[in-house]
């Protein structure tokens, strides 16, 4: 029974996020339902997601929480990382013992031990031969994903990356980088509402964004209209 159920569960979130688009959310939408999926039916305890820009920079879209967020800006501003490492081949990098890595990416490997992630595997948002970012999933024990957990998230990774560029062809790369200079808007958004909802409850960001994820999905509302609502307009819950 709990197996069938977790079957449901995942056909819904596989439903959800090739209807993201069209049913009018946004890219942060898509992604945030990516990185929940990822780390409630993968071994991963966080998840986060980077994009790239026509330039080929990379920015983080979503994250699971704060830590999540600081391991990820840590692997942008040291240019050095497993993530960056999936994006660049277009390739899964799973490494399940951080620890052996310190050679290779030094300043990563100590912020993400610092913060308590042991291993990390990372999956291309990748189609038609295009990397348009990197789903990361972090583990806080030193173990590699099974193979079920590894075909999971390759294939969340791919649907969501079917839902971003939606119809669209790869070569028509303004609508793409619409959609992510839409979400980094989005995002610098959500980090304002969080921190207002943090004061105005007395709580952790983390409790924050729980408090704001949870309210946009009850109401079927976009997580950018929720975060508007509580930065410009009052909204209170």
């Amino acid at each position: 029974m709990v197996s069938s159920q977790r079957e449901v569960d995942l056909a819904d979130v596989f439903v959800l996020l090739a209807d993201s688009l069209s049913a009018g959310r946004d890219v942060v939408d898509t992604m945030d339902i990516l990185v929940q999926a990822s780390t409630e039916f993968t071994a991963a305890t966080d998840a986060g997601i980077l994009l790239a820009d026509s330039g080929g920079v990379l920015h983080i879209v979503a994250s699971s929480n704060e830590r999540t967020s600081e391991v990820e800006e840590a692997q942008l501003g040291h240019d050095q990382g497993p993530c960056l490492d999936c994006f660049v081949s277009g390739e899964p990098v799973e490494i399940s013992n951080l620890s052996e890595e310190s050679g290779r990416w030094p300043q990563f490997v100590a912020i993400a031990l610092s913060r308590g992630f042991d291993a990390v595997h990372a999956f291309p948002l990748r189609l038609r031969g295009h990397t348009f970012g990197s789903l990361n999933l972090f583990s806080s024990t030193r173990e590699p994903f099974s193979d079920q957990d590894a075909a999971l998230a390759l294939a969340l990774a791919q649907v969501a990356t079917i839902s971003l560029v939606q119809h669209q062809t790869i070569r028509n790369q303004g609508t793409v980088n619409g959609q992510l200079q839409q979400a980094l808007k989005s995002r610098i958004l959500i980090e304002q509402a969080k921190g207002v909802l943090a004061q105005r409850h007395g709580v952790p960001i983390d409790a924050a964004f729980s408090l704001l994820r949870t309210y946009a999905r009850t109401s079927s509302s976009k997580l950018h209209d929720i975060a508007d609502g509580v930065v410009h307009h009052g909204l209170s819950f």
